[in-house]
């Protein structure tokens, strides 16, 4: 159930290739659904065009839980990239997860800790990023780490640590149980014949709907801890 990645060496450096193909992949994946849904945009939407308005307006709302809307709107594109990216990523290791030679090449990208780890530390630093372009730096760093009192400071840069790791773990725990428990699943079914095929496919049928659920309350809940902690940042 469990196998190695590829590894590609390039200048020094290790990469590792099903993260790479997955990733890319869940970008194009994202892009071509956002360039289908808004080709030929009509004033009264209809079909594909009302779905991504739906997006769109699903992220507004995220965003308007936690700042106003004038701050709100600065963030609209970001939120809606992260919302269709981690979904698309959650659901990429449920209909196929694909071995060659013994080594994986295809899963979620969001099952691996590096990417999720990745993706959280990207969202802090933005969220820092923003607080001081809207605030300037001194301003920004006695509202974030010395206000109210400035014995505060250690824990407050330990929460910016803390922030990141729960963020990424989170994700990535969620994903992977999900696709341990597929493949447990789907070795069940293969392990007696017909006779195991009864219980292993219903089964399997049920853990992928709630693995689609689970995914999708994922991306819900990590785009609205992103939109939580650049909100924290931004205000004065």
């Amino acid at each position: 159930m469990e196998h190695e990645s590829p590894i590609l060496h390039l200048f020094g450096l290790s990469f590792n290739v099903t993260n790479l193909i997955t990733t890319v992949s869940a970008c194009a994946i994202v892009f071509l659904v956002a360039f289908i849904c808004t080709r030929n945009m009509k004033l009264k939407p209809t079909g594909k065009q009302n779905f991504i308005e739906w997006v769109v307006d699903f992220v507004q709302n995220i965003i308007s839980s936690s700042m106003s809307k004038e701050q709100g709107d600065k963030f609209g594109l970001l939120g809606f990239t992260l919302i269709m990216f981690v979904f698309v990523s959650n659901m990429m290791g449920l209909p196929l997860i694909l071995n060659v030679n013994g080594q994986q090449m295809w899963k979620s990208p969001t099952a691996d800790p590096i990417v999720t780890l990745s993706m959280a530390f990207m969202v802090i630093l933005l969220s820092n990023y923003f607080g001081v372009r809207e605030q300037g730096f001194k301003n920004y760093f006695m509202n974030s780490f010395i206000r109210p009192v400035p014995f505060l400071l250690p824990i407050k840069l330990f929460e910016e640590f803390t922030n990141t790791l729960t963020l990424a773990l989170r994700l990535y725990g969620n994903i992977y149980a999900g696709e341990i428990l597929l493949g447990l699943i789907a070795t069940l079914a293969q392990s007696y014949g017909v006779f195991t095929w009864i219980v292993g496919i219903p089964l399997g049928m049920v853990w992928q709907a709630f693995s689609i659920f689970i995914g999708s309350i994922q991306a819900f809940v990590f785009t609205t801890l992103t939109m939580v902690y650049i909100s924290h940042k931004v205000e004065h």
